[in-house]
């Protein structure tokens, strides 16, 4: 059955690895009929959340940025596949500046379901990446009807556009968007 797919890419680099592995999870969630969706953050002004709460009052943030927008289609996807580099063994600041930015969605009747992220990372040890996909996880678990599936972790590459090198991961984003 076709879902809706939303991949969003929160690279700032020219020639982004992770954002090249989820164009290849894209063509895979084309390829198995879903109605995909792909936002890149480049380009985009997402302010930092001020704490101040009025959205869980409201419904919507006090900030004028281009979060709303987003937002939208974070709410109306059913599978939310997060892709990052993996910076300091974090995902990187503009995926957190977005995943905190997105709490008018806490108490929303949001349409997720199945959370995914696609990591690189120049590092290519055994815990690279957990705490990246741990704090996705501390996101997704404030919405319980939401679950953190899997990951597609790309461990050392590192310079602009080495993914296409990695055939094997490239496979996996490509096998993890036919299989959503």
């Amino acid at each position: 059955m076709a879902k809706k797919v939303l991949i969003i890419s929160s690279s700032l680099r020219a020639g982004s690895n992770s954002e090249l592995l989820a164009r290849e999870c894209e063509k895979g969630a084309k390829a198995a009929g879903h109605e995909v969706e792909f936002i890149s953050l480049k380009g985009r002004e997402i302010k930092f959340c001020v704490g101040c709460l009025s959205c869980q009052k409201t419904g919507s943030c006090v900030l004028k940025d281009d979060v709303p927008g987003i937002m939208e289609r974070v709410k109306a996807a059913e599978v939310i596949v997060f892709a990052t580099p993996i910076y300091y063994y974090e995902m990187s600041g503009q995926l957190k500046t977005l995943l905190d930015r997105l709490n008018p969605l806490y108490a929303a009747d949001y349409a997720f379901r199945e959370i995914y992220m696609i990591a690189t990372a120049a590092e290519d040890g055994e815990t690279t990446f957990d705490k990246a996909y741990s704090g996705l996880q501390g996101w997704v678990d404030c919405f319980e009807k939401a679950e953190l599936k899997g990951i597609v972790a790309g461990g050392g590459i590192d310079a602009a556009h080495a993914a296409i090198s990695h055939d094997d991961v490239m496979k996996k984003a490509y096998r993890l968007g036919l299989e959503l």
